[in-house]
């Protein structure tokens, strides 16, 4: 996210002395009044509720047979502990369709004369006619300012740490994502040999594919923040989903498939001047009067 003329302190009064809908209608917003406050508190206003929703088909993930099943060793067959990167249909799926539901929200944003959105809101539910519906919910928001970023920003951040934020010299570039799936064969071997007689211990298998796909969903929201000009990330949420199907090709034994999920504000610094470490001094005033 890129600002022109960048200057430090929160943004002071636009130059057409606007902030909300230019069709001077009255606005709506999820804010609490705590939240509006602290909005206003740092040069924005509400412009308006903002909504983006899409629905999909989620079904085709691109899996066959077992993944990583068996290998071949010196012509023996030994369970293999690798999972098969064969997830990317459904990898795509999932990020398409929670960025086509945010980019309508931003659309809806623009539309209000918006320079961000505040509060976003993503929630992934069962459509009744079938698929996922996944949607954006926030609060587009207005700079008292002729410094404007030149798209409008995401951000999971309510309306008090959005103020914080600003106040402490960053402002939020857009929100992040990081998905990973994986999938490993889950036999016999997998606990290892003596796992179920030897007491409490670790199996070694599930620890490796749950590090996996949150290690891989953790790179791929770093990635994602790069892209949107970000020098950190406050993450919002980060969910793991873990569940099991019989092997298709192998008889009694099964799958076991995880998918985590990283959501999180890119933030950049927005007060490019050089600055000691530790918070700003305070500014003090002189009350006595001057002789």
């Amino acid at each position: 996210m890129t600002y022109s003329g960048e200057t430090a302190g929160p943004p002071g009064p636009a130059a057409d002395g606007t902030a909300g809908p230019r069709d001077g209608r009255t606005w709506d917003s999820a804010l609490s009044a705590e939240e509006f406050a602290a909005v206003k508190g740092v040069g924005f206003e509400p412009t308006g509720q903002v909504l983006g929703t899409a629905v999909f088909n989620i079904g085709y993930s691109g899996v066959w047979g077992c993944p990583g099943a068996w290998s071949p060793a010196d012509g023996t067959k030994a369970a293999s502990s690798a999972w098969r990167p064969s997830f990317a249909p459904l990898m795509t799926t999932m990020y398409t369709a929670r960025r086509l539901a945010l980019s309508r929200a931003v659309a809806e944003c623009r539309a209000l004369g918006g320079d961000g959105i505040v509060g976003v809101r993503l929630r992934i539910g069962a459509f009744p006619a079938g698929g996922l519906e996944f949607t954006a919910l926030g609060t587009a928001v207005r700079a008292h300012s002729r410094i404007r970023p030149r798209q409008p920003f995401t951000s999971h951040l309510n309306g008090q740490d959005f103020a914080k934020l600003v106040h402490s010299g960053w402002v939020p570039t857009g929100l992040a994502f990081g998905i990973a799936l994986a999938t490993r064969h889950d036999d016999w071997r997998t606990p290892g040999p003596s796992s179920w007689t030897a007491g409490n211990q670790e199996i070694d298998g599930y620890t490796l594919l749950i590090n996996h796909v949150r290690h891989e969903a953790r790179e791929q929201l770093a990635l994602d923040a790069s892209k949107h000009g970000g020098d950190g990330i406050v993450v919002d949420d980060v969910t793991l989903r873990v569940w099991e199907r019989d092997c298709p090709t192998i008889g009694s034994t099964r799958d076991l498939s995880a998918e985590a999920v990283f959501v999180g504000t890119s933030i950049a610094r927005f007060d490019r001047a050089e600055r000691p470490p530790g918070p700003r001094p305070l500014t003090i005033m002189r009350l006595e009067r001057e002789r």
